[in-house]
């Protein structure tokens, strides 16, 4: 699915003639061409104004949130991606916002007036949205880290049944009767030892004298492969510390042999126990990433509907009259779009823009800090004439 391009865009009504809401929409859906984005209505509710500090507050607050819920976004979405093996198709099934596309859902968008009742403080919403976002990355997190260590877990275990004799389990290889056991004898103890085939020669010629007390011609074959050799050696148990330390120098891989009750039929039932275990961890993963997802992008934009808000208040003043309208559009167009929004409506940025000789919108910088210090925004956004966010969910 190919990346798209959101605008949020809020404008004074004052921009139409008639100083009317709708007839304002219309002049905003009429700056954009359609061949560049189209433009949908985006219903803002009315919520409780505090102070002026409060508001200059709330509006870096706003902007630190807005940085977070996009992270968590991300995260979940790479999540996914990972649990689904890169497959984009799959991948855009689960990226839905209430069961629909992204751009289905801000297209359509409506404040949920249960979760975040309009009239409560905006401090208040604020604090709520936090908490909800910290606990869709929370629970996320937790559950993908599950899934990973049931996998690695998995991996282990497969990789215990099919590698070479250097890695592999040894319950389906050796009879551990014919081996033994460290209780066996007081003094002496066996190992074995997973030799490279190309290394076998220098094993025979050696392994007497690779430390004191080895048990002279106690080298035994037990199995090969095309890769390795497994072998027995019987050393007196003082000096078996010494010798496995030899054998690691000479790239000898000592092996232990594990005793375990029920042989191999209980390691194969260990396998498919932990391949049930993975399967439904996966499933519970994708499930509440699905979920995360969902919820993550919701409160993002739950969380750009109180920026616009805001910005609008400290922008256009009290009482408000404003339209705000979402534009959609793609990484290629969205230039265009935005140039044209700049040319229709410039001149809102009162001394903070200007125009060239072409009559061209133009920031002018001398004034630019002084209108965003004197209307309180935060130095994290560059300063538009009017209120605008871009974004780009994954």
């Amino acid at each position: 699915m190919p990346p798209q391009t959101f605008f949020l865009v809020s404008l004074p009504t004052s921009i139409s003639p008639s100083d009317n809401r709708d007839e304002a929409l219309t002049t905003l859906r009429s700056a954009v061409q359609q061949d560049n984005g189209t433009t949908y209505p985006f219903n803002i509710p009315n919520f409780k104004v505090g102070t002026l500090d409060a508001l200059v507050q709330q509006a870096d607050d706003l902007a630190k949130l807005e940085q977070g819920c996009k992270g968590v976004v991300d995260k979940v979405a790479d999540s996914l991606r990972s649990l689904l093996e890169g497959d984009e198709d799959k991948l855009a099934e689960q990226k839905v916002v209430n069961d629909k596309p992204v751009d289905t859902y801000l297209q359509s968008f409506q404040w949920n007036k249960v979760k975040y009742r309009a009239d409560k403080p905006l401090a208040e919403l604020i604090d709520t949205l936090q908490k909800e976002v910290a606990a869709v990355d929370n629970d996320v997190k937790a559950k993908f880290s599950q899934y990973n260590q049931t996998k690695t877990s998995l991996a282990q275990l497969q990789r215990s049944t099919t590698g070479n004799l250097s890695q592999k389990s040894l319950t389906a290889v050796v009879n551990p009767d014919t081996i033994l056991k460290p209780d066996d004898s007081e003094y002496l103890q066996q190992h074995l030892l997973a030799i490279p085939n190309a290394l076998t020669k220098d094993f025979l010629k050696s392994y007497e004298t690779l430390s004191p007390m080895v048990v002279p011609r106690s080298a035994e074959l037990l199995a090969k492969d095309d890769e390795f050799q497994l072998w027995a050696v019987t050393v007196f148990k003082k000096h078996s510390a010494e010798f496995i330390h030899k054998c690691r120098e000479h790239r000898w891989t000592p092996r232990d042999l594990k005793f375990n009750e029920g042989g191999r039929e209980a390691e194969e039932e260990e396998l498919r126990k932990l391949e049930k275990e993975e399967r439904r961890v996966w499933g519970e993963a994708l499930r509440l990433g699905r979920t995360g997802y969902s919820d993550g992008v919701m409160s993002w934009i739950h969380v750009l509907t109180l920026r616009v808000f805001v910005e609008s208040v400290l922008r256009y003043g009290l009482p408000l009259s404003y339209v705000c309208g979402v534009i959609k559009t793609d990484p290629k167009r969205s230039k265009k779009a935005k140039q044209s929004l700049d040319a229709r409506f410039s001149d809102i940025g009162g001394n903070a823009m200007s125009r060239d000789k072409k009559g061209r919108p133009k920031k002018d910088d001398g004034n630019m800090q002084q209108e965003m210090a004197g209307a309180g925004f935060s130095s994290d956004q560059g300063y538009e004439p009017y209120v605008f966010y871009e974004f780009e969910i994954i």
